[in-house]
């Protein structure tokens, strides 16, 4: 993939977000998209030797599409300024519509990489679940938030949303009450991607959501 290109594009995008402009830049997103399609394949196939089960992504459903939906929000801007893919075995985007992680990755107009895995903004009845699996595995639970490489490349569990009191019917005394107060169960990083190649691309996503796979693989136990 030609990174520069994709920035340039998204850049000017970001300036031009109508669809005249759009249209006429068309051929440009086209390529990109193509590209950006293959790098999402290559993911696939190198992370699907680390985890097999994600092997059963189709990279097509994979890619989100980069028109907005501006049904209900203030901005009416008809395009998304990213390029973007979430890989689970279901095929399915959203990890709240799989009931279970997912590896995500997007590149933007901003010029910068970012990467996450797990399990956003999970609803009630799976965020329970996955409270309960805490309970239930207090244990492996301590072990996964020692993991050397899972620390190594992206630190402690993301606290977008966490709660500032208990959950109701969760015992405030338990050792992991803060982990239990989180609404998601989600890692994630970034990096510029000024001077990266597509192959840079695909290697530090690899190379970062391997490191992530006990968090994948604890959460689909639950």
């Amino acid at each position: 993939m030609h990174i520069p290109e994709l920035s340039r594009f998204l850049l000017e995008l970001s300036e031009n977000n109508e669809r005249p402009w759009f249209i006429m830049n068309k051929p440009r997103y086209d390529i990109l998209r193509a590209e950006f399609l293959a790098l999402v394949t290559e993911v696939i196939a190198a992370l699907a030797k680390s985890d097999p089960e994600i092997a059963q992504c189709d990279p097509k459903k994979a890619l989100f599409r980069i028109n907005r939906d501006v049904r209900f929000g203030a901005d009416k801007s008809p395009y998304k300024t990213t390029f973007s893919a979430s890989l689970v075995p279901s095929g399915r985007k959203k990890p709240s519509e799989g009931g279970g992680p997912a590896y995500y990755f997007q590149m933007g107009a901003d010029q910068r990489l970012f990467f996450a895995v797990g399990e956003y903004m999970p609803p009630a009845d799976r965020l329970k679940c996955l409270r309960e699996h805490i309970i239930a595995d207090a244990a492996g639970f301590s072990k996964l938030l020692k993991n050397k490489g899972l620390k190594e490349a992206f630190g402690n569990l993301q606290e977008e949303g966490k709660l500032q009191r208990p959950p109701k019917g969760y015992d405030a005394a338990h050792p992991h009450i803060e982990y239990l107060k989180l609404k998601s169960m989600m890692v994630w990083a970034e990096c510029p991607l000024k001077g990266m190649l597509h192959d840079d691309v695909r290697d530090t996503l690899v190379q970062h959501f391997k490191k992530a796979y006990p968090l994948v693989q604890w959460l689909r136990a639950a």
